[in-house]
C-alpha cells in the first residue's frame, strides 16, 4: 500500500494515494476498453518504468533547453522568473516541470498524474536531481487543490488524454491565482497526428521485418516477447489518446472556460516527419543496438529541421504542424 501523503499547502485532502499497478490482469485490460480512465492508469503505470528511455527523456542540458524554449515559444516572451509556486498536470515522469525548474523558470513544484506509477517516477527523478517535489495522484478534471493556489500551471502532452478538456481548463483557472498563467505544450494537431501515426506504422512494419533477416537478426532484432508487449501497449495507447486539436478550436475552448490572453503556437513539421520514424525505429530494434552516434544524429537532425520549421511557419498554415501549445491567463 502507498504511504499516507501529507497534505501540501493548498491541498484539499491528505487521503492516501493509490499504489502503482504496473502489471494489469487480462480482465483489467478488457475492462479498460470500456473505461478510458482505467485505461489511462493501466497504460501509464505500465509505461512508468521505461517511459524516459522510450521517449529519450533526460534531465541534462538538452532537455532543459528544450523545455525552456517550448515555454518561451508558447508564452511569446520570457516573463519574470521563477514562478514561485507551480503545478504540473499529467506530469508523467516529470519531464516538463523538473527541467523547467532546472532552467530557473519554476521554483516550488507540485506534480500530479492520474497514474500512481508516474507520480512515483517523477518524485524519484526529482530526488535524483537533488530536490524534492510534492506529488499527488489526481484527475485533471477535479484537481485536489484549493482555489487561487498556484502562480502557474504547466503540462506537456497531457490534455489529449483528458476526456473533458474544457473542464480541465476550468480547473486550471480555478487553482491559479488571479493573473496566473497556464502553459500546455506538446499536444497533437489533427493533421499532424494523421501523418505521424501513419509514418510510425510504416516504420514499425519495415523495421521489425528487416531486423528478422538472418544477417541482421543477432544485433538488431528484438525478442518476440518484447515485440508482443509493445503491440499490447500500442493497443492500449489507441484508447488513451483521446483527442487531436485544431489550434483555433483549442483556443476557443480555453476562452469558453474563462481564460483571457489566450494564444496558441504550433511547431514541428519537417522535424516530425523525421522524428516519428526515428522514435519508432528506436522502439523496434534491440535495446543497446543504437549507440551514441545515432543519438547525436537524431538530436542534431531534429534541431536543424526545427530551425527550418521556424522559417516554414511564416508561410505554412498552423494546422499542418504536428505540435500545438497553448497559454492563457486567469482574469484578475
Amino acid at each position: 500500500m502507498a504511504a499516507k501523503t501529507k497534505a501540501s499547502p493548498g491541498s484539499r485532502s491528505d487521503a492516501k494515494d493509490p499504489a502503482p499497478h504496473p502489471i494489469a490482469t487480462a480482465d483489467e485490460v478488457a475492462a479498460a476498453y470500456e473505461d478510458t480512465k482505467l485505461a489511462q492508469v493501466l497504460y501509464h503505470d505500465w509505461e512508468a518504468q521505461t517511459y524516459d528511455d522510450k521517449w529519450s527523456i533526460s534531465f541534462d542540458r538538452r532537455c532543459i533547453d528544450y523545455a525552456r524554449d517550448r515555454f518561451v515559444a508558447i508564452t511569446g516572451r520570457p516573463e519574470p522568473w521563477p514562478y514561485a509556486r507551480a503545478l504540473e498536470l499529467g506530469a508523467g515522469t516529470g519531464f516538463f516541470s523538473l527541467n523547467l525548474k532546472q532552467a530557473g523558470v519554476l521554483d516550488e513544484v507540485h506534480v500530479t498524474d492520474l497514474s500512481p506509477g508516474m507520480v512515483e517516477a517523477a518524485k524519484r527523478n526529482a530526488e535524483m536531481l537533488g530536490f524534492s517535489v510534492s506529488g499527488r495522484v489526481a484527475d485533471a478534471e477535479r484537481i485536489p487543490y484549493d482555489d487561487n493556489t498556484f502562480d502557474v500551471v504547466v503540462g506537456h502532452a497531457v490534455i489529449h488524454h483528458i476526456p473533458d478538456v474544457e473542464a480541465a481548463f476550468r480547473e486550471m483557472l480555478r487553482v491559479l491565482k488571479p493573473g496566473g498563467r497556464f502553459v500546455i505544450a506538446g499536444e497533437p494537431t489533427t493533421i499532424g497526428d494523421w501523418y505521424a501515426r501513419r509514418l510510425g506504422r510504416v516504420t514499425w512494419k519495415a523495421a521489425t521485418a528487416l531486423t528478422k533477416l538472418p544477417p541482421l537478426r543477432e544485433k538488431w532484432a528484438k525478442a518476440q516477447e518484447e515485440l508482443d508487449e509493445s503491440s499490447r501497449a500500442a493497443a492500449l495507447e489507441a484508447i488513451v489518446d483521446l483527442h487531436t486539436f485544431d489550434p483555433t478550436e483549442l483556443a476557443a475552448m480555453a476562452e469558453r472556460a474563462g481564460a483571457v490572453d489566450v494564444q496558441t503556437r504550433t511547431e514541428e513539421l519537417t522535424a516530425a516527419l523525421l522524428g516519428w520514424p526515428v522514435r519508432t525505429f528506436e522502439a523496434a530494434v534491440k535495446p543497446g543496438a543504437l549507440g551514441w552516434n545515432w543519438a547525436m544524429f537524431a538530436y542534431g537532425s531534429w534541431r536543424r529541421l526545427s530551425a527550418l520549421d521556424g522559417v516554414l511557419a511564416k508561410v505554412v498554415p498552423a494546422q499542418f504542424f504536428y505540435n500545438v501549445g497553448i497559454t492563457g491567463v486567469k482574469p484578475g
